[in-house]
């Protein structure tokens, strides 16, 4: 006896495999959703990024300038004066992290004592341009310090 042959496909061979293609891939509705849930997270972590860097930038400015500080302190035990230069203070090129976002300058305060004052500039076009909290960074001989921008906790404790 002789069997029929079978048809080429069968209904439920046909269904297995439409299901299993099926599951190889991505909804348009679910590719959506993790697109939704990573702009959210972007929305989010970008603006605590830059808030950050501008932290972080205006720390290690901070850190240059109180440098500079008592450089120039040391530089007035051996010389009698204070200096403008900040090469005669060691620093003939400032770190690329402080110098690519801030401009630095000395200038001489007349008078008995005499003093200084050092001002830290952000540089236009750096990210530390977008610092409106803090700005322009200064601090003077006497210990005084002080910012151009609206925030009263610009400079670390």
């Amino acid at each position: 006896m002789v069997t029929p042959a079978l048809p080429f496909s069968t209904a439920p061979d046909a269904h297995a495999r439409a299901g299993r293609a099926r599951a190889r891939g991505f909804t348009l509705v679910e590719l959506m959703i993790v697109v939704a849930v990573i702009a959210i997270l972007a929305a989010v972590a970008i603006p605590n990024y830059y808030r950050y860097m501008l932290r972080a930038n205006r720390a290690a400015a901070e850190d240059v300038m109180l440098d500079m500080a008592s450089a120039q302190e040391r530089y007035m035990i051996d010389s009698r004066v204070y200096t403008t230069d900040p090469s005669q203070l060691g620093y003939g090129t400032l770190p690329d992290s402080v110098s690519s976002n801030y401009t630095f300058t000395i200038a001489l305060v007349a008078g008995p004592p005499p003093g200084y004052t050092i001002t830290a500039a952000p540089k236009s076009g750096s990210l530390q341009s977008r610092d409106t909290d803090c700005g322009t960074l200064k601090l003077d001989s006497s210990g005084n310090k002080t910012a151009s921008g609206s925030s009263t906790t610009c400079w670390k404790k």
